[in-house]
């Protein structure tokens, strides 16, 4: 009966004809051309587009605008003439977040409309001018600090009153605790520095008092501060990492030992475990039933009824009532019995699984270096993510590749009548002289951002846009030759007749060279179909974070909806790219006629295909959970203490935050888990495409023998016949 089936399943033609026998094909190809060559050379134009975007943004642009900051006449801080003062230090600090976010602005090129200077150090003291400064005949120079003025203005020998130096923005009347972040000068919070004790009775600003004025500042800068008040747990958490990075490279090994070690196990278990699942499973749904019946059966002098209860947000209500375990327990009972049913009929096929995750792991011994491949796409896509990062910074810098614009801007507009200076009056200020506007004695040069006119400028968005598409079709080409070389490589071992005998040597290195100087365009056109339906949810997700403000429930449902169609469009595509480059590394065709045989090969096969996916996402499942669950309770017992180390080498109560290194540890340990259980899964499709393929093209004569394993032989009850002795 079985056999009958399968005869049946070959015959089909509703997806094409099953492949016919062909003598010389025994395992991947050599003898193959170049495919998709137009998708190859748009590939590598693209690349190199995208190298020149980077030399042109390093070329053109200025990242010192990012690194160092910059006073009011842009000069750089920590460079050149202020090499030795390396942070920018704010007159006052409000007229900075009063209209924009302070460190928004000085990242993005704007400049507060405040004046800003280079400083050595920040201060770190409360001080405010004293009332007697502002008496007829005193010396400013006695009451303001030199090293806080503008440098071209010295107090010693000026005429100026404090009045006009206060309006004139030339040196401070007040300042607070701050601590440099990012060179910037920012209140600092640390300590008992805001304390009422250290805070001086004169220290005023804009008419308050001493804490009406420190509110002021403290509310105008929270949103600020509190971003940067990470920088002390970050700190910490660093120092964490220094004392603790042994153990956690530790537990990494261990988490990578213990991965291989299951997958070679699962050899001799898979039987085992796939059984005791699906049993654990049945297990399960009986409990489920007995229960629901209990429950049922005890509510039998119950008249509650879903018409009393009525509509009630409160759930515990509901299962008062006796019908709804009536309800669960036909549906359990359904459940069950179509598992039950599915176990019967599909038992078979079970055997076909438990047999190919067998064979991977025999094929796995035979090529450990095929394990340890996640390395190498790992390191790729490190570099992608590295290029794309610097890239988009590099990019933000050509905003800064055309000439500073300064403006004549009036620093305290309530200081006599600046009505004169006209909008968007620019200038010079190596020329520009302040006595050009007698009317107002505030009025400045500073530096506003760069020129945005140029080629450059005009496009950065447009460039940003292909940093994204160029980052993403990388990174799928990247995972796309990961699958081609580990699918060429497994694809070598199950067309060896003899095994391990017939097995090529470095079947990894050759795939890999193959995938490379054959098959770029094709794993290249598989990664842009799948990079255009990601550039799509991309728009969708920003469009929905942008609906979020609205109130249209009918614009959000089609949202969704949208959603969902393309993240099961993505899911799809993926399927099917995953399945056609294990043909191309086999077959050498290009991609549209590998997906079509491989969705081809797959839909004779429907069944086998729903079964073996489900039993080993199952598998692999549990695999995962094991590794990661036992690395993470290790090293939970380990770094809180429980677990005493060997000696004296790490004390845990030495961390500052001992949950740190345990996320680390079980965030790496499922980044190892998923890459060593990746090719482990990889090894499960290409040998299950392998063996579709031997069974459409051979019958098990002498001339056509069977390739598989001698257990799937049995559990298909086929057989090779021995060639006929004279």
């Amino acid at each position: 009966m079985g056999g009958k089936k399968q005869d049946e399943e070959q015959n089909s033609s509703e997806y094409g004809s099953p492949a016919q026998f062909d003598p010389n094909f025994n395992g991947p190809i050599h003898n193959r051309s170049c495919t998709d060559i137009i998708c190859c050379i748009l590939f590598m134009l693209v690349l190199a587009g995208y190298m020149v975007v980077g030399i042109l943004a390093w070329l053109y642009g200025d990242p010192r605008h990012v690194l160092y900051p910059r006073n009011s006449t842009g000069s750089f801080c920590g460079m050149g003439l202020n090499r030795d003062k390396p942070n920018v230090m704010y007159f006052d600090i409000i007229k900075c977040v009063t209209g924009t976010n302070i460190m928004a602005a000085a990242l993005q090129g704007l400049q507060c409309p405040t004046t800003q200077i280079c400083v050595k150090s920040c201060p770190s003291d409360f001080w405010a001018l004293s009332p007697v400064a502002y008496m007829p005949g005193e010396n400013p120079a006695k009451f303001f600090r030199q090293e806080y003025c503008v440098p071209s203005f010295q107090l010693e020998g000026t005429n100026l009153k404090a009045t006009d130096i206060i309006n004139q923005e030339l040196c401070p009347y007040f300042n607070m605790p701050t601590s440099s972040v990012l060179g910037r000068c920012l209140p600092s919070f640390t300590g008992d520095a805001y304390n009422p004790s250290n805070i001086p009775l004169n220290f005023t600003i804009q008419g308050m008092n001493a804490n009406q004025s420190v509110s002021a500042i403290l509310n105008a800068t929270g949103d600020v501060v509190n971003g940067f008040n990470a920088k002390d747990v970050g700190l910490r958490i660093f120092e964490d990492f220094a004392k603790s990075w042994q153990w956690i490279v530790a537990g990494l090994v261990i988490a990578m030992v213990v991965s291989v070690f299951f997958l070679l196990l699962l050899r001799f278990t898979a039987p085992i475990l796939v059984w005791v699942l699906i049993v654990g499973v049945l297990a399960v749904g009986a409990f489920g039933i007995w229960y629901c019946y209990n429950e049922y059966m005890s509510l039998a002098a119950s008249s509650l009824t879903f018409n009393n209860v009525g509509f009630s947000t409160n759930v515990d209500v509901y299962l008062q009532v006796r019908d709804t375990w009536l309800a669960f327990l036909i549906i359990l009972c359904i459940v069950e019995a179509i598992l039950l049913l599915a176990l019967i009929f599909l038992r078979t096929r079970i055997f076909i699984a438990i047999a190919l995750i067998q064979e991977t792991s025999k094929a796995l011994g035979h090529m450990m270096s095929t394990l340890f491949y996640p390395i190498i796409t790992f390191v790729l896509l490190l570099v992608c993510v590295s290029y794309w990062g610097i890239t988009a910074l590099v990019c933000r810098y050509l905003a800064t590749s055309g000439g500073p614009v300064y403006k004549v801007v009036a620093l305290n507009a309530s200081q006599g009548d600046c009505s004169t200076i006209r909008a968007n009056e620019t200038c010079d200020p190596e020329m520009f002289n302040s006595t050009q506007y007698p009317a107002c004695p505030s009025a400045r040069c500073i530096f506003i951002n760069y020129n945005t006119e140029g080629l450059f400028q005009r496009n950065l968005f447009n460039l940003q846009l292909y940093n994204v598409v160029a980052f993403l079709w990388c990174v799928n080409f990247v995972i796309a030759l990961g699958h081609c070389s580990l699918a060429g490589a497994f694809g070598s071992y199950y067309w060896a007749f003899s095994k391990p005998a017939d097995i090529p040597t470095f079947p990894l290195v050759q795939s890999f060279m193959r995938a490379l100087r054959y098959h770029v365009g094709s794993l290249a056109f598989g990664a842009l179909i799948l990079t255009l339906v990601q550039i799509v949810r991309i728009i969708l997700e920003y469009m929905d974070h942008k609906l979020k403000s609205t109130q249209n429930p009918c614009a959000r449902f089609i949202m969704c909806c949208l959603k969902c169609c393309f993240w099961c469009l993505e899911k799809f595509i993926k399927f099917i790219n995953r399945n056609a480059y294990i043909m191309i590394a086999i077959y050498g065709k290009n991609f549209c006629v590998s997906a079509k045989n491989a969705f081809s090969l797959l839909m004779r096969n429907i069944v086998r295909v729903v079964v073996l996916d489900k039993v080993t996402d199952l598998l692999l499942f549990f695999g995962k959970l094991l590794v990661v669950g036992g690395v993470g309770v290790l090293a939970f017992f380990f770094f809180s203490g429980r677990i005493q180390s060997p000696g004296t080498v790490f004390e845990t109560a030495a961390l500052n935050y001992y949950w740190m290194p345990i996320i680390t540890v079980i965030f790496g340990a499922y980044l190892i888990a998923h890459g060593f259980f990746s090719v482990y899964n990889m090894g499960v499709d290409t040998l299950f495409l392998c063996f579709l393929e031997d069974l459409e093209r051979n019958d098990g004569s002498p001339e056509k023998p069977y390739y598989m394993s001698k257990n799937m032989m049995k559990i298909l009850n086929k057989k090779n016949k021995q060639p006929k002795t004279g």
